[in-house]
């Protein structure tokens, strides 16, 4: 039973747990004001409905949220999303409702800028391929292969999108003697250029890039953005590094590039359907490095998207503009706070 004094903090769940008084402590330092209670529900359970009604905030783990849940949140203040995307919730339906939607763009910035790095240097490197040649006994192939490979100092890395991880890459990369450019539509040139990047067009990111690595959020627009054409422009010696959305990327047209010679390499962090079925053609390419999206995994993982997500309802709950918003249009008729 939960008392009717304490805030309901919603969490659907798709498996229920044993109870453990421990499990939202992280969260509850933001909250230490609030009489609050984390309720967990079935999100296919007879009871999300009914609990819907009552909670004061939604906090989304992973699973989707579709319109029927959230016309029942006649009491919520703000759905939390304890990710970087939102495509888990129906936005427009919660703008509808005057719900702010916040989630947790900056908080693996450095991990996944890390991933993006070291994915570009294994491909480029042959990592996986060299390791295959000292366990195989073809000791002599790996010099051969690399001497047909230009050195990384000088290459170019196109960045397509320039948003907060684009941004840490370029940072990481400058130093290794890398010319970064960069294609964002939404960012103004001196931004890019003050970051040490050259503002490019689309077209020449593409043709340019000795690497090209995504950065690009899950919409119509860019789904499947790089497919047949763009890969056909691309340097037959470039490598293609995905750690933005998988959605970016026409699989079909990236498995012709590869088999046929159109790019060098991929190495690809994310995917159009995840897990990544066994049966994918991609699995099979030499050329291709393959990691289980994990970009932003590091023992820090955890507590700081749980902080991060107590801070935001905490935000609310005192009256206050999130840090983080998905709907901003809804705030000027929140009677929230700006922060001053």
């Amino acid at each position: 039973m939960t008392s009717e004094k304490k805030e309901i903090i919603l969490v659907p769940v798709r498996v229920k747990r044993p109870f453990d008084i421990g499990r939202y402590e992280v969260e509850r330092q933001a909250l230490v004001p609030h009489d609050v209670e984390f309720v967990e529900c079935l999100i296919n359970g007879p009871e999300i409905l009914n609990m819907a009604s009552k909670a004061k905030a939604l906090y989304v783990r992973g699973v989707h949220i579709d319109r029927t849940i959230i016309e029942k949140l006649d009491n919520c203040a703000v759905i939390a999303l304890a990710s970087v995307g939102v495509e888990y919730v129906d936005v427009e339906t919660a703008t509808q409702k005057g719900i702010p939607v916040t989630n947790c763009p900056d908080t693996f910035t450095e991990e996944v800028a890390d991933h993006a790095l070291a994915l570009m240097l294994a491909a480029h490197k042959r990592v996986l391929e060299q390791d295959r040649m000292v366990r195989e006994g073809r000791w002599q192939q790996g010099r051969a292969q690399l001497m047909q490979i230009p050195r990384l100092f000088g290459q170019s890395l196109g960045l397509l999108g320039f948003g907060r991880v684009a941004r840490a890459v370029c940072r990481r990369a400058l130093p290794f003697g890398l010319k970064v450019m960069a294609y964002d539509p939404y960012v103004s040139e001196t931004e890019i250029i003050s970051a040490g990047a050259e503002p490019v067009s689309h077209e020449e990111v593409l043709t340019r890039s000795d690497f090209l690595s995504l950065h690009l959020p899950k919409s119509e627009k860019t789904k499947n953005l790089i497919g047949e054409n763009a890969l056909k422009i691309m340097k037959k010696t470039s490598v293609l590094v995905n750690t933005g959305r998988g959605s970016t990327v026409d699989e079909d047209a990236l498995v012709s590039a590869l088999r046929r010679g159109w790019i060098a390499g991929a190495a690809l962090d994310v995917f159009q359907q995840e897990p990544l079925d066994t049966s994918c053609q991609l699995i099979d390419l030499p050329n291709v490095i393959l990691s289980p999206h994990v970009a932003s995994a590091s023992t820090r993982f955890e507590p700081a998207r749980k902080r991060r997500v107590g801070h935001e309802i905490g935000l609310i709950f005192n009256g206050m503009y999130p840090m983080s918003c998905a709907n901003p249009d809804v705030l000027p008729r929140s009677g929230l706070r700006q922060w001053h």
